[in-house]
């Protein structure tokens, strides 16, 4: 088993839910204030650590099994993430999905640090 932080679709009530299978949710917990959030191409979030002007990210710790992780979790997200380690607001540590270094995709990245929440977010910029 191992903890994951998920801050995009595989949240609770979020469309890729079903990846973890029945992993058992630890806590809803923010990130150490250590990340710049970024939208990519408005279909998934993207955290990125710094050494300044970083923020507090929302979202869900799980413990996942090793192999969900391996044959669901990882096949699924985009290109322009990689598995990485965040610290969070507890100060402990845990998986999370994290913008490719060096990023060279063409997709475009919007900058939601202050908004910190990819649900509100997704709210914010949904279209009548």
């Amino acid at each position: 088993m191992a903890l994951m932080f998920l801050n995009g679709g595989a949240m609770r009530g979020e469309p890729l839910h079903h990846l973890i299978g029945d992993a058992p949710l630890v806590t809803a917990t923010k990130t150490a204030p250590k990340y710049r959030f970024y939208s990519v191409g408005d279909a998934c979030p993207a955290l990125y650590p710094v050494s300044h002007g970083g923020a507090a990210v929302s979202g869900e710790v799980y413990d996942l099994p090793m192999d969900v992780l391996r044959d669901r979790v990882l096949p699924s997200e985009p290109h322009e993430l990689e598995l990485g380690v965040v610290e969070l607001a507890d100060g402990s540590s845990a998986f999370a999905m994290l913008l490719r270094r060096p990023y060279t995709s063409h997709v475009q990245l919007t900058d939601i640090t202050e908004i910190g929440d990819w649900r509100a977010y997704r709210a914010g910029t949904k279209k009548p």
